[in-house]
């Protein structure tokens, strides 16, 4: 049964307030209404667009918690962070990010979301990548979303913090990476090779 505009804009403020970061698009299918009615809808309630609610949440809740680099230096977003434990980011593939000859995103980019997340999750004021071992599993075109997930594994025998950084598009694997985060202040140093 089609429900009303009143119970439908009820029910798409309740799903944002859960899911602030659910795409118009993915709105849309979820409730069978075109994508200008969901833009419509939030018009409406006074409800912004995705971006300005990511950079809404990206700077009230994070500029004060990230440590070791300013959070306009992540690339991509940050949507969760708990320092010395995990952290997501999501970047959208723009048509600045891929070649022009087939949309296909360039590689760099990815390697600098999950790099940027891996230090932005270190609790402390500087973090540099020692060492690291990539993965690409599928290319990624215009138009994909990438969401970087980081998770803090421990330490390795020179003391670094090895930060595990999976990054995906929809539900599927895109990217895998370990880094290796050298801390100045930690102890063991000596025998660290520092890249920035």
């Amino acid at each position: 049964m089609k429900k009303t505009k009143t119970e439908r804009q009820q029910l798409l403020k309740e799903k944002i307030k859960q899911s602030p970061f659910t795409t118009d698009e993915q709105l849309a299918k979820d409730f069978r209404v075109s994508i200008q009615t969901i833009r419509l809808d939030r018009m409406e309630m006074s409800i912004p667009e995705l971006r300005e609610r990511i950079k809404y949440v990206a700077t009230n809740q994070w500029n004060e918690t990230v440590k070791a680099l300013p959070l306009d230096e992540v690339i991509g977003e940050i949507i969760d962070l708990e320092l010395d434990k995990r952290a997501i980011s999501i970047l959208d593939i723009t048509s600045e990010l891929v070649f022009s000859r087939n949309k296909i995103a360039r590689g760099h980019h990815l390697f600098a979301q999950a790099n940027s997340l891996a230090v932005a999750v270190i609790n402390d004021q500087l973090a540099l990548t020692a060492k690291s071992e990539v993965k690409f599993t599928r290319q990624v075109i215009e138009g994909e979303r990438v969401i970087a997930k980081a998770i803090i594994q421990g330490k390795d025998e020179k003391d670094r913090t090895i930060v595990h950084v999976n990054s995906f598009v929809d539900k599927e694997k895109v990217f895998t990476g370990l880094f290796y985060m050298y801390q100045p202040n930690d102890k063991g140093e000596n025998g660290n090779e520092i890249s920035s």
